[in-house]
């Protein structure tokens, strides 16, 4: 009976396609359970590198992807959340946490897929409570992912009598760095290596492959998974780049010293020992090497891969560190976190003091309208740094507004004189406007990403007008902070103006947009995005006006002291 390649392909791109899907499907909802404790997990797990692996493999463990924790300590990277060297301990651990997926395959759960399927489809649906329906997205991902595999190697039976295939993978067994080829190719088109090694599992469980044809298209799709880190690391800092060529680096390095390994028979050997000797340990195991099935094997071969990997790696982070530093030279131009005037020293000389807390508002205010030039660089450019950009100033910005109140409070503890405790008071209520200028920039940051998203233009008119606006707020909050650093009282009345003006435009343009969307020219989509970017630059032009009055009181109440 000949082979019905119709049904071997449909079935095996179904398959593969529910595979992929319940991959995805699952990850995302271990991301939303989990939160944004795993952000918070990797910032403060990571002082040493290996507290790093360990929280790179529990994180990638728990949301069942590398590739999302990789891009996530990426995006911490290019946030100056996390150092190089603390990047690096995460990508090793998440490598490690990848491989629960493989295990889990190996398990052969297609029998119960469909039952578990069910059970998250009736949470999913039955339930209101966000976190059951989560667990339930979760639990329908895992079934679907079982089903899938049952599905797809169906489809892949007829694949070891195909005389191509099998000359094919000869080819491979003769020639291992084809193999790793094939996965590195395979894997980065689907960006998963999770999906990749399933495949191989279930050819190698349908007779279609050995497990000497295996283990090389295995280093193929470590390396290929790197490349969802490098797509994710364009156009990010320095910093970030190089963690997301760490991530590729250490595959590739792995590869290099394990292949040969492989080839000489000394790392299927090292396998067999550790199954050997490492699996009798665990509860309720019995049995050796010869007990697993031939999925569980490749599962227990990526594991042993990536732990050896790990090990001998982990102890030269820093050549690694020093090695991707010189492949991708320069410098970030890095914001410096945490105050930069506030010295608790001079708290014992309360005029000295009070004019460093003056200089230290002054520069949180700069920090805050570089960030504002960012957003608006990002809205008209669309460069994902200048959002990265404007996210890092804001992160500086905010720890600011903790620290300068705290310090000006301690210094108001010391006996002021009236007039500088005026001066106090104007920098405290001062930092409160700057830190909500930072929120109503970020807010244009994103409404900016969801214009980009969902592919809106504005009209020329619109842009005309914005523009208007954007430049007018820019230069109102510059001469708020001017009239704040050097307490001009014209430039205070300056800036009351020129908000008058930013209240007027937006009133104006406000009319004009909704005239452009009764008349069909602006879909409605395009028109609240444009009218809440209007509304943020009114409120930073409010602010503005803020600070302005602070100084013009400070002043008056400075001559009613006099």
């Amino acid at each position: 009976m000949g082979i019905d390649y119709q049904q071997m392909i449909f079935m095996s791109l179904g398959g593969l396609a529910f595979f992929l899907f319940a991959i995805k499907f699952m990850s995302d909802a271990l991301q939303k359970v989990a939160g944004d404790k795993m952000r918070a997990f990797l910032e403060k797990g990571t002082k040493t590198p290996l507290r790093g692996v360990i929280s790179g493999m529990i994180v990638s463990a728990t949301i069942q992807s590398s590739s999302a924790t990789t891009v996530l300590t990426v995006g911490l990277v290019n946030s100056g959340l996390l150092t190089l060297r603390q990047a690096i301990g995460i990508i090793m651990g998440a490598n490690i946490g990848t491989t629960v997926t493989a295990y889990l395959i190996g398990f052969r759960l297609e029998e119960y897929a469909l039952p578990i399927i069910a059970l998250g489809a009736i949470l999913m649906f039955f339930f209101k409570n966000k976190k059951v329906t989560n667990v339930g997205q979760v639990l329908f991902g895992f079934g679907l992912l079982f089903f899938g595999m049952a599905t797809m190697g169906d489809g892949l039976k007829p694949l070891k009598d195909m005389e191509l295939f099998k000359n094919a993978m000869i080819g491979i067994e003769n020639n291992p760095l084809l193999g790793v080829l094939v996965g590195m190719v395979f894997t980065g088109i689907v960006q998963s290596s999770a999906a990749t090694i399933g495949v191989m599992q279930e050819l190698a469980y349908q007779g279609a492959i050995t497990y000497t044809q295996a283990v090389p298209i295995l280093f193929g799709d470590n390396i290929g998974t790197t490349v969802t880190a490098l797509i994710a690391a364009i156009g990010t800092s320095v910093t970030a780049r190089r963690a997301a060529l760490t991530h590729c680096m250490f595959n590739v390095i792995g590869t290099l010293i394990f292949l040969p390994l492989f080839v000489i028979g000394v790392f299927p050997l090292l396998v067999r020992l550790f199954t050997d000797y490492f699996y009798v340990l665990l509860p309720g195991f019995e049995g050796s090497w010869q007990t697993l099935n031939i999925k569980m094997q490749i599962a227990q071969t990526h594991g042993v891969f990536n732990i050896s990997n790990t090990l001998i790696q982990l102890p030269f982070v820093g050549a690694l560190a020093s090695f991707v530093t010189k492949l991708i030279p320069g410098e970030d131009p890095r914001v410096e976190r945490g105050p930069k005037y506030l010295e608790p020293r001079l708290l014992r000389n309360p005029a000295v003091a009070l004019s460093q807390a003056g200089r230290e508002v002054f520069r949180m205010g700069q920090l805050a309208k570089r960030s504002l030039e960012h957003a608006i660089a990002y809205f008209y450019t669309e460069v994902e740094s200048e959002a990265g950009k404007s996210a890092e100033l804001e992160l500086a910005i905010n720890e600011l507004e903790r620290e300068i109140p705290n310090y000006i409070v301690k210094l108001m503890e010391t006996k002021l004189s009236r007039e500088d405790s005026n001066l106090a008071y104007t920098y405290i209520q001062s930092v409160n406007d700057i830190e909500r200028v930072a929120d109503h920039t970020e807010n244009v940051v994103e409404l900016t990403e969801v214009r980009i998203n969902k592919g809106i233009r504005f009209s020329n008119e619109a842009m005309s007008d914005l523009k208007l606006m954007l430049d007018k707020t820019v230069e109102t909050f510059e001469n708020a902070l001017l009239c704040l650093e050097k307490n001009d009282q014209e430039l205070a009345h300056k800036v009351i103006d020129s908000d008058d003006e930013i209240d007027e435009m937006e009133k104006k343009f406000r009319r004009a947009h909704i005239t452009r969307l009764n008349e069909g020219r602006c879909t409605g989509d395009a028109g609240a995005i444009y009218l809440d970017l209007l509304s943020n630059l009114e409120r930073i032009g409010d602010h503005s006006v803020n600070i302005a009055q602070y100084v013009i009181e400070d002043y008056l109440a400075s001559i009613q002291d006099a």
